[in-house]
């Protein structure tokens, strides 16, 4: 078992599981996981469940569940533990959702969990958080059955202070609560909103605009250490992961195509 990078009431992690099982136990926390490969067995709400490859499993706080290897061959699932108040804050403090089937075929809503887990060695900050925490949220909302909450108005001029900030300070840190004094609303419908606008999420849009200012002093001829930290990556490895990501090249290759252009 391995955790990747977390943020308070967020933590992230990968396992796998061969010729042991976990005993019953439970968590005070939402978990919610993608099966990465193999057979995942577990016992919840007195039946045994299924979930293969592909497949979401959502186990709501405090549910007691255990956990197997469906085959010889063993299993390993990526996975996200959520704190309840977080969601509850990022729903405006609406019940608990409950998702009766605790496992889900990949469909819009599953495939974002599914994402969120697919480098759980990317770093979570606080602007970061907030969106993962709404995604969660509006996700475990849908999948319970329970109504949509009612869209506000998108407040244009909110939002669009709230890009230009992150356009403009793209390579520095910026805290959640700088956002929420710019947009003069709380980060979570701050990041209802700005995706409504811009179609992404605010961090999105930051690491958009650091892979931007890379880009130009990699082709200015910057060392790729060098490059990174001034467009605000935690170091090169964390460049390299988004900017292949995001391009299909890692940093040096690219650098090398405008050398021999």
């Amino acid at each position: 078992m391995r955790f990747g990078a977390g943020a308070p009431g967020l933590e992230r992690a990968e396992v796998h599981l061969g010729g042991c099982a976990f005993a019953p136990h439970r968590h005070d926390v939402y978990a919610i996981g993608v099966t990465t490969s193999g057979v995942q067995t577990f016992a919840y709400r007195g039946e045994r469940r299924v979930c293969l490859p592909g497949q979401v499993h959502v186990l709501h706080p405090d549910e007691v569940h255990d956990g197997a290897p469906g085959t010889d061959d063993g299993f390993g699932y990526r996975i996200l533990y959520v704190a309840p108040e977080l969601v509850r804050d990022a729903l405006g403090r609406r019940p608990l959702p409950f998702v009766a089937d605790p496992v889900q075929d990949l469909s819009p809503l599953s495939r974002v969990v599914a994402a969120l887990l697919r480098d759980i060695d990317e770093p979570v900050d606080e602007v970061a958080a907030a969106s993962l925490t709404v995604a969660v949220a509006d996700c475990l909302l849908a999948l319970s059955g329970g109504p949509v909450p009612r869209q506000e108005p998108v407040d244009v001029a909110a939002v669009e202070a709230v890009r230009r900030h992150l356009a403009a300070r793209a390579h520095e840190p910026t805290s959640a609560a700088t956002l929420e004094a710019i947009a003069g609303c709380d980060r979570w419908a701050l990041a209802r909103q700005f995706r409504r606008a811009y179609g992404t999420s605010p961090d999105r849009y930051r690491l958009q605009r650091r892979l931007a200012l890379a880009r130009a002093a990699i082709a200015h001829g910057a060392p790729l250490a060098r490059a990174a930290a001034d467009a605000g990556f935690t170091d090169q490895s964390h460049l390299t992961r988004q900017f292949r990501r995001a391009y299909g090249f890692t940093p040096a290759r690219w650098r090398d195509l405008q050398v021999t252009r």
